[in-house]
C-alpha cells in the first residue's frame, strides 16, 4: 500500500503562526491593561499618594471626596501651592490682632498652659500644636462656649473627664499625641461632628459611650494600636479612612447603623478580619472580594 503524503504550503503555516502570535500579544496587552486597572494596583497607588499627602501634612478632606481619592499629581501640586499661599498669608497676618474668641499656642518652650487661660472662659476655639504640653486641665469644663479643640502634635497623655461638659463642642483634634485612652465622658458632647484621634500609637480602644455621638460625620482613628475588636456602630459616619488597613490586628469590625455609601478596598488588606457587621440601607458599593465565599470573612 502506498503512503499518503500531506503537503502544506509554508505560507499557510506561517500565516497561521503569525495569527496565533498576534492573538497572544493582544491577550498579553489586554492582561497588562487589566492588571493596571485592577483594584490591587489602585490600592497601591492610593496608599502611596495618601502617604505622600500625610508626610506633607495635607488634610484628608482635600484629596478624598465622598470616599474617592484623587491621585493626580496636578492635584498634589495644587494642594501644596495652596498650602504655601496660606502659610504666606498667615505670616503676613501675624502682626494683625487675632480674634478675641480664639486662643493659639505653639512652640516646644510651652510645657503647660498659661495660668491666665483659666480666666478666659469666653473662648470658643483652642489651637495648640507642636508644644510639650502633656495635660489638659480639668478647668476646661468652664469653657461652655467651646466649639473647636484643635490640639495636634503635642505630648498630651490624658484628656480629663470634664471634657464631657462641653456641650457645644463640634470638633476635637487630638492627633499625634500620646493618648492611651479616650474618656467615656466624651460621649456626652452631643454636638460633636468631627473626631481625629489618629497617630496616638498607644491608643488601643474607643469607649462604648462614643456611640451616643449622633452628629459625628468624620472620625479618623488611623495609626493607632487598636486590638482585635472595634465597634463604631450607631453613629452618622459617611465614610471610612482610606488607610484603615493600618489596623493590622483587627478581627471584628462593627459598623452598623451608620450612613456609609461604600466600603473602601483597603478592607481587603485586613488579613485577620473575620467578622464585619454593616447596615446596607445606604450602601451602593462593596468590594466584590469581600463577598467571596472562599474568604473566612463573615
Amino acid at each position: 500500500m502506498g503512503h499518503k503524503v500531506v503537503v502544506f504550503d509554508i505560507s499557510v503555516v506561517r500565516a497561521l503562526w503569525e495569527t496565533r502570535v498576534k492573538k497572544h500579544k493582544a491577550w498579553q496587552k489586554k492582561e497588562a491593561e487589566r492588571l493596571e486597572r485592577s483594584a490591587l494596583e489602585k490600592i497601591k497607588e492610593e496608599w502611596n499618594f495618601v502617604y505622600e499627602c500625610r508626610k506633607k501634612g495635607i488634610p484628608q478632606a482635600q484629596y478624598c471626596k465622598n470616599g474617592v481619592i484623587d491621585t493626580s499629581v496636578r492635584l498634589l501640586d495644587k494642594i501644596e501651592r495652596n498650602s504655601r499661599e496660606r502659610q504666606s498669608a498667615l505670616a503676613k497676618d501675624r502682626g494683625k490682632p487675632s480674634s478675641p474668641f480664639v486662643f493659639e499656642l505653639s512652640g516646644e518652650h510651652w510645657k503647660e498652659l498659661p495660668d491666665s487661660l483659666k480666666e478666659q472662659t469666653h473662648l470658643k476655639e483652642w489651637h495648640i500644636h507642636n508644644t510639650l504640653i502633656q495635660i489638659i486641665p480639668a478647668y476646661i469644663q468652664l469653657f461652655q462656649a467651646m466649639r473647636i479643640l484643635d490640639l495636634p502634635k503635642n505630648q498630651i497623655t490624658h484628656l480629663p473627664a470634664e471634657i464631657g461638659c462641653l456641650k457645644n463642642l463640634k470638633e476635637l483634634n487630638v492627633s499625634f499625641n500620646h493618648l492611651k485612652s479616650i474618656p467615656p465622658e466624651l460621649g456626652d458632647c452631643e454636638n460633636l461632628e468631627r473626631l481625629d484621634c489618629s497617630g496616638n500609637l498607644e491608643l488601643m480602644e474607643l469607649p462604648f459611650e462614643l456611640s451616643n455621638l449622633k452628629q459625628v460625620t468624620f472620625v479618623d482613628i488611623s495609626a493607632n494600636k487598636f486590638s482585635s475588636w472595634l465597634d463604631i456602630s450607631n453613629n452618622s459616619l459617611n465614610d471610612l479612612p482610606q488607610d484603615i488597613d493600618r489596623l493590622e490586628e483587627l478581627q471584628s469590625f462593627l459598623l452598623y447603623k451608620n450612613r456609609l455609601t461604600y466600603l473602601p478596598y483597603a478592607l481587603l488588606n485586613l488579613k485577620k478580619l473575620t467578622l464585619l457587621v454593616v447596615s446596607g440601607d445606604h450602601l451602593v458599593e462593596i468590594p466584590t472580594a469581600l463577598c467571596d465565599s472562599s474568604t473566612p470573612l463573615k
